[in-house]
């Protein structure tokens, strides 16, 4: 029987109290205003099993901005559109020793993004999604996520309008930065592309579900995509921190500063989590907490 079909609601139970008891270490963002009024106290939990089980805790009917969790689709949607060789000519795949949004280590490597689940990495793949406008490519990114996944995602117009108000100074920079050495071509569309993607927002399930394409073999993704994409969470999806939690939990995951998080567990299903307060990196402190409890008591580390 797979490890995660053994799950029981009262172990759910005590893993999602031991979370929330923690949440408090952590922070709500506050640079973008509607993400301030999130409660920092909430907490959702939904799990996708291959078996089509499904377990679900907490505030889950909550809906939240993916931001940063739909770098990893992103990097998915190109892979299948366009090849691993071509994307990665445009981002590498090392891991990041600096805050996601830093300029400083982009000068150092003169321009080129480290890696897809940071803001340089992220902004430059932006700019290459199919479509003939940021609108257009959000669009055609939502309807393929959401028909391959089963998922209900939307633009969240008013998230959007908020982000948009107090454009990151940072994401700026990065993106001039980038148009300097030739990396993308148009700082506009780059930027309007990445704000739009990173306000598509759903429910803890719908995560899971995305969760889910990358978990288990389906006839529409490519087998090598999956595993490249799992690798690249594995170890740039928590920023900063990435490698010491691969040694801790050992599963592949991404963090949003909205709060979302989700962990792969490969041949069996999906984890995601929603809790908006976010340790120093911005990875939501309870989910973390949640996933490392449930992926030690399981022996869930990819590592064996």
């Amino acid at each position: 029987m797979k490890r995660l079909n053994k799950l029981t609601t009262t172990k759910l139970l005590a893993w999602v109290q031991l979370a929330k008891t923690q949440a408090e270490r952590g922070q709500v963002a506050d640079r973008i205003p509607l993400l301030a009024k999130a409660n920092s106290a909430w907490f959702a939990v939904h799990i996708c099993c291959e078996s089509g089980k499904t377990i679900s805790f907490g505030d889950t009917a909550s809906i939240f901005p993916l931001m940063s969790v739909i770098k990893t689709f992103s990097l998915l949607y190109l892979l299948e559109h366009l090849g691993a060789e071509k994307v990665f000519g445009w981002v590498g795949v090392e891991p990041s020793d600096a805050p996601f949004n830093s300029l400083e280590q982009l000068i150092s490597d003169r321009g080129h993004p480290r890696n897809p689940m940071i803001n340089s990495g992220a902004i430059t793949l932006s700019e290459k999604l199919p479509g003939k406008d940021a609108n257009h490519r959000t669009l055609l990114l939502c309807q393929w996520l959401n028909q391959l996944a089963g998922c209900q995602l939307s633009l969240d117009e008013e998230m959007l309008a908020s982000v948009r108000l107090t454009r990151s100074t940072a994401n700026e920079a990065i993106a001039n930065y980038l148009a300097q050495v030739g990396y993308i071509k148009n700082i506009e569309t780059a930027l309007d592309t990445y704000e739009q993607i990173c306000s598509l927002s759903g429910r803890v399930e719908d995560l899971a579900l995305l969760g889910k394409l990358l978990a288990c073999e389906n006839s529409y993704l490519s087998s090598q995509n999956r595993r490249i994409v799992n690798a690249v969470m594995s170890t740039c999806g928590l920023y900063e921190v990435s490698a010491e939690f691969a040694v801790r939990i050992g599963l592949p995951m991404k963090s949003g500063i909205g709060g979302g998080l989700v962990a792969i567990v490969p041949g069996e299903g999906a984890i995601a989590c929603y809790s908006p307060a976010l340790d120093r990196v911005g990875n939501p402190v309870a989910g973390l907490v949640f996933i490392e409890a449930l992926a030690q008591e399981l022996q869930l580390s990819i590592f064996g």
